[in-house]
């Protein structure tokens, strides 16, 4: 399987307009893969009680913090996300020189959701990954059938000040702290000799491998990835082009500026075919820790015929119902032995209007337009909205709490009056 999916982006002052953090990333799955948009809200736990993830269960801890999660319908885990303390994760998969496991372990995908609910920073988030990762290793098929597909990963993390690159092979892994520009990750590695943390182990294990001689420089780039070099720098490739796209508004970037790079079909990022962007997400994060961050999310495939919808942590935020897919609990397909033996539909109301709209542009250009235009509009409209809150912070929580699903709401309506 060849590197073919996913992008994640981070932008900070002074990169950034303002003083705040852009956090972007596009999903890319398998086409006919439903990505839903839920939150969780904080929660107290006893003690010994366990979390049952994607397919195996591990320990709680006391306290987990609200969270907002994109993530595929079937999974526990999340592909994206943020929680109440502004850290925004996204998880890319990479392939190193050890094969991926596709013996049961936690998913990256996992991880991205426990780093969340566990971390109040970016670099908490870090060792919370890794902690775990060491305890129960990564593994089991990344996919809703039995084709095996499997990875390792990397992350890349975000709160407001800082970011870190989390990149792993196995148990072992490299984190590298970025703390100001701008960083994108596609599916290659892409920590070399800058390495803030580390596995205690993993320069002797590579060593151990005949990989790493001992006596150059240490390149966990080089040393760790499947080819001879994680830095796919040839014309065309998606990593190549991010970094151009944001080179391209460098000081400049904003909220508009990551939800454009990620629309952008001719680097690829926005992609389209077996595997394409199946949900986006864009987070504001002001490095004030007095005001709000704003989580922009489209629970829907294709970015560009998609509209970025707010998303603000308050006190009794609801459920996110319309675009929350149906539970099959333990008669889920995915949770009986052997897995994957049917698929059961997992759309969520958001999805199937979005599909009949998406067919409507697809077929008819000028009806095409117009829908995308209206689309458009609402979504400047929200941003409008957004900015006030992100320059002067929340007066009315209470108003926020239904913020996602309003929105929604006006988007189905923009759809109906198509």
């Amino acid at each position: 399987m060849q590197p073919s999916s996913c992008d994640t982006f981070v932008a900070l002052p002074p990169s950034t307009e303002g003083q705040r953090i852009i956090f972007g990333k596009n999903s890319d799955r398998p086409c006919d893969e439903v990505q839903e948009v839920v939150y969780f809200p904080a929660r107290d736990y006893a003690a010994e009680e366990k979390v049952e993830c994607t397919y195996i269960e591990i320990e709680q801890v006391g306290h987990t913090y609200a969270v907002v999660l994109s993530r595929p319908a079937w999974l526990w885990g999340a592909e994206m996300g943020a929680n109440e303390h502004q850290v925004c994760i996204g998880n890319e998969a990479v392939w190193s020189r050890e094969s991926a496991d596709d013996e049961e372990a936690l998913l990256g995908m996992d991880l991205v959701r426990l780093g969340l609910e566990r971390a109040d920073t970016a670099e908490k988030a870090v060792d919370v990954i890794t902690e775990l990762l060491e305890k129960y290793g990564q593994g089991g098929s990344c996919m809703e059938d039995e084709s095996g597909f499997t990875y390792h990963n990397s992350f890349l993390i975000s709160d407001r000040k800082e970011a870190w690159l989390l990149e792993t092979s196995g148990k072992h892994w490299a984190a590298e702290r970025v703390e100001d520009g701008y960083c994108n990750i596609s599916n290659q590695y892409g920590i070399t000799t800058k390495i803030d943390k580390e596995h205690p182990k993993m320069r002797e294990y590579a060593q151990s491998k005949g990989w790493w001689d001992g006596k150059t420089e240490f390149n966990f780039a080089t040393v760790y990835s499947f080819m001879t070099t994680a830095r796919i720098e040839a014309s065309g490739s998606r990593y190549c082009e991010g970094k151009q796209l944001l080179e391209k508004s460098n000081g400049h970037i904003t909220a508009e500026t990551m939800m454009g790079i990620l629309r952008d079909k001719d680097s690829g990022i926005n992609m389209e075919g077996m595997f394409m962007s199946t949900g986006s997400m864009v987070s504001v994060i002001p490095t004030n820790p007095e005001l709000p961050g704003v989580h922009y999310f489209t629970a829907t495939p294709d970015p560009e015929r998609s509209v970025f919808k707010p998303f603000i942590f308050v006190e009794n935020a609801r459920p996110l119902k319309e675009t929350s897919s149906p539970s099959y609990g333990p008669d889920d397909p995915v949770k009986k032995k052997p897995r994957f033996q049917s698929k059961p539909n997992r759309k969520h109301e958001l999805f199937v209007k979005h599909e009949l709209v998406a067919a409507i542009i697809e077929s008819y250009k000028d009806r095409g337009q117009k829908i995308t235009k209206n689309m458009r509009d609402l979504e400047r409209m929200k941003m409008i909205e957004m900015e006030k809150i992100l320059s002067s912070g929340v007066d009315k929580p209470d108003i926020l709490a239904d913020l996602f699903s309003r929105s929604v709401q006006e988007e189905m309506t923009v759809y109906s009056k198509s």
